[in-house]
């Protein structure tokens, strides 16, 4: 008879046993669970452009390169001028308020103001385009200086066309020294996690020795750039600032 009662006490310990177990087990499902729920929908990785050899990256790390095509991408769309500088201004800060800093944004508002004020929008028709033979891939530690693992400086050589009723107006050679931040703050509109924070110096003129210049008005319409004053200054005046 002991026989028996110690075959059911058994018995009834291994049952105690495995629900034990079935306990520990569930919890465990249920942290695991509640960190995959938890875990990032979407991450951003900056992969080089040239995947000829291997690349071996952390996550959170920028490369050079990807912050100057952020850079020159950016600046190019967001003072794009197809038709009318006085209407395409105001409506490229708009659309990429995502990608400036809230200084910037509010330095541009100003630039745009005193551009309107003195007749430098109405009517007129922009672009700007890269320099062949000074990109990125021609002097990469002049482009992009890395400032910390969250800032850099980014040097654009650009040739800015400007354009009244069909008739050019204006070209010149500038070097624009533009400051770049991480800001990852809205994924949903700006997946890069850059801002541009406008400039780190004043723009300045650059030789056209030995750079070739395009004969007719760029196809994918033009661009336009900004005062070369930082905020808080004083604008020059018209025709002053390329």
């Amino acid at each position: 008879m002991s026989r028996f009662r110690n075959e059911i006490t058994h018995l009834q310990a291994h049952v105690k046993t495995l629900r034990l177990a079935a306990g520990a087990l569930f919890v465990v499902t249920l942290l695991l669970a509640f960190g995959w729920w938890s875990a990032p929908k979407n991450l951003t990785i900056h992969v080089p452009p040239d995947l000829r050899s291997g690349s071996t990256r952390r996550w959170w790390d920028v490369p050079p390169e990807s912050v100057y095509a952020f850079s020159f991408y950016i600046w190019q769309q967001l003072q794009r001028w197809p038709t009318d500088g006085e209407a395409d201004y105001p409506r490229n800060l708009r659309a990429l308020s995502a990608y400036l800093t809230p200084g910037c944004r509010a330095f541009l508002q100003q630039d745009y103001e005193y551009r309107r004020s003195n007749g430098e929008l109405r009517q007129r028709v922009r672009g700007i385009y890269e320099i062949p033979g000074r990109g990125y891939g021609d002097d990469p530690t002049t482009r992009v200086k890395v400032v910390s693992n969250g800032d850099w400086i980014v040097t654009l050589d650009v040739m800015a066309d400007e354009y009244y009723g069909g008739d050019q107006v204006k070209r010149a050679l500038v070097r624009y020294p533009l400051k770049v931040v991480r800001m990852d703050v809205d994924p949903e509109h700006n997946p890069f996690g850059l801002a541009l924070d406008c400039y780190v110096g004043t723009p300045q003129r650059i030789e056209a020795a030995s750079v070739p210049t395009p004969t007719s008005t760029p196809i994918n319409g033009p661009v336009s750039t900004p005062t070369s004053t930082p905020a808080g200054t004083a604008a020059p005046p018209q025709g002053d600032t390329p």
